[in-house]
């Protein structure tokens, strides 16, 4: 994330970012986001379809995540063959939060996937059909996530002249839009919530103690 205005980032047309923005410059670019676990996908397509000017972009996405000593270290593949090196950093919180961020293009993912697993180690893997639209400065993504279900992201990219106070109020109002509830909200990323769900199979396959004694 950091790309100029109408460039890509994970096979995603960006509405904005910072023109002339420098990786060097000492803050890194900045979102708002919104996470929400929705029931009824195509009734909020539907809604989001109406305050988009353009036509929604689907796309297939494949985050592999890293050990990080802080934040969070994703390689997104594409379709092509190249890639996106991800860092971000975010509280894990319910409702609007800030995410700053950095992005590096790749051009051979898998080669750089299999250095950072010998490097770092993986974690986890997230897969997922993403539809995308763009309202306004905010980029909408209507997720299906394999393994864990349907969900709304909100993402405000802030621009420079512009406070996170704004951003919350932005992706707020558009919450409200969508029909989305507070107890809709949700605090983790999606890998962290299949880290856990994991953790939960694990656990329940485990055999069970039995209360009799060996000899």
């Amino acid at each position: 994330m950091g790309p100029a205005e109408g460039t890509t980032r994970g096979g995603e047309r960006i509405g904005y970012i910072p023109t002339g923005y420098s990786h060097r410059e000492e803050h890194m670019p900045s979102n708002v986001e919104i996470k929400a676990r929705i029931a009824d996908l195509p009734k909020v397509a539907a809604l989001v379809a109406t305050m988009s000017d353009k036509p929604p972009k689907t796309l297939q996405q494949r985050d592999t995540f890293f050990r990080c000593s802080t934040g969070r270290l994703k390689l997104r593949e594409l379709e092509t063959g190249e890639g996106e090196l991800i860092f971000y950093d975010r509280a894990d919180v319910t409702g609007a939060k800030q995410s700053d961020y950095e992005i590096t293009p790749v051009a051979d993912a898998v080669t750089l996937k299999s250095v950072l697993r010998q490097a770092l180690g993986e974690t986890v893997v997230v897969e997922k059909t993403r539809v995308l639209s763009l309202v306004g400065q905010t980029r909408v993504h209507l997720d299906t996530v394999v393994g864990l279900g349907t969900f709304l992201e909100l993402e405000v990219v802030l621009r420079p002249d512009q406070s996170p106070a704004e951003g919350h109020k932005i992706a707020e109002g558009l919450m409200s839009r969508l029909g989305i509830r507070e107890s809709d909200l949700l605090a983790t990323a999606y890998a962290d919530m299949l880290k856990e769900l994991a953790a939960q199979i694990e656990v329940s396959s485990s055999p069970r103690l039995s209360g009799s004694r060996a000899f």
